[in-house]
């Protein structure tokens, strides 16, 4: 069987499996951060547990974004959510002054490595930051959903975090976005949330 390649920056094509909610993130609100560091793409350390405490601020949980000329695992798009991740992180950086009007911090999560993530980051022009959890501290803390990849391939790490998105206040969680779809309209979906919501 051969390689499979994609276009990261392809429009998603037809027919994509959708993810239905498995209801494996309903004991997420009201939650806190716990105090976890992880290692971001502009080489700083973020401690989770201090973030959101005067400002809101959301965390968008996303698989695997590829590179140009990398392969992609096998059966990828089959597996329901994890196809998309650059297209949902340029919908958050077009969005990204949005958030800062509302005085709203901005994160990426993910199990990728730190080192590229920095390259995701610099190509796609991203003006936040992403954030390693590539040894799924952070997921395991949270008891976030997780899928594993039979064979990865290039950027894709053998255990990925499925899609969602946190909006935290104070500390706590406020609000889960849960599943994702399409991926491409994730960052105006959650600002709709915060419009609606109104300020803290």
């Amino acid at each position: 069987m051969g390689l499979e390649f994609s276009d990261p920056y392809a429009p998603l094509p037809a027919g994509l499996p959708v993810p239905v909610d498995d209801r494996a993130c309903r004991h997420l609100v009201g939650m806190r951060l716990p105090a976890i560091t992880l290692q971001s793409s502009n080489n700083s350390a973020v401690d989770l547990s201090q973030i959101a405490f005067r400002e809101r601020t959301v965390l968008f949980f996303f698989p695997a974004a590829g590179r140009p000329g990398v392969p992609d695992p096998t059966g990828w798009s089959l597996i329901p959510g994890a196809r998309g991740c650059t297209p949902q992180l340029c919908d958050y950086r077009d969005a990204t002054s949005e958030f800062q009007k509302r005085g709203i911090r901005l994160f990426g999560v993910s199990s990728q490595r730190h080192e590229d993530l920095v390259e995701i980051g610099q190509r796609n022009r991203l003006q936040y930051e992403l954030l390693s959890d590539e040894d799924l501290r952070l997921t395991k803390a949270l008891h976030l959903p997780t899928f594993k990849v039979q064979s990865p391939v290039g950027l894709v790490p053998p255990v990925c975090i499925r899609r969602l998105s946190l909006v935290v206040s104070k500390g706590r969680i406020e609000k889960i976005f849960y599943p994702v779809f399409p991926p491409n309209k994730n960052a105006s979906e959650v600002l709709a949330y915060l419009k609606e919501s109104g300020p803290l």
